[in-house]
């Protein structure tokens, strides 16, 4: 589903959703001001057409004992993406990966117990996977949640 095809309920219920993914359909319904037979039809299309990709907990990544975060930058070698794409799924401490453009290819969120996991990670893992090239890593001295 394209995004310019969401009207305002579809818009309605992502926010609803956003704010609390546990609350049910029922609750949903009446935040919005439609059924319940329509919200969950709704909820269903927009995860059939790939718009709700996944229901998820947001954790505070110090109280669950990763007490250290850092931005890992990647310059890959040209054609390496797919296969480095999935080596990079399979780390564990790798909590977010995009592909971007500008002076790297990759950036990657990467949280450990401590210093000693992170630079397990990045030295011993990252810096040794085919393809990188580079890495630069850039520590995260606070973490705060903007939704």
């Amino acid at each position: 589903m394209e995004a310019g095809r969401l009207d305002d309920v579809d818009r309605k219920i992502l926010a609803e959703l956003t704010r609390d993914g546990r609350q049910s359909v029922t609750s949903v319904a009446e935040r919005v001001h439609i059924s319940r037979a329509h919200a969950y039809s709704r909820i269903a299309r927009l995860s059939d057409d790939g718009v709700l990709m996944k229901f998820t907990a947001i954790i505070d990544p110090t109280k669950a004992g990763l007490r250290s975060s850092a931005y890992v930058t990647l310059k890959v070698r040209q054609h390496s993406w797919r296969e480095l794409r999935g080596r990079l799924r399979e780390v564990p401490e790798i909590h977010h990966i995009a592909l971007v453009g500008g002076d790297f290819d990759v950036i990657l969120l990467v949280r450990a117990e401590d210093n000693a996991g992170l630079r397990r990670v990045v030295f011993d893992q990252l810096q040794s996977m085919p393809g990188v090239l580079d890495t630069q890593t850039f520590l995260v001295f606070e973490d705060l949640d903007t939704r």
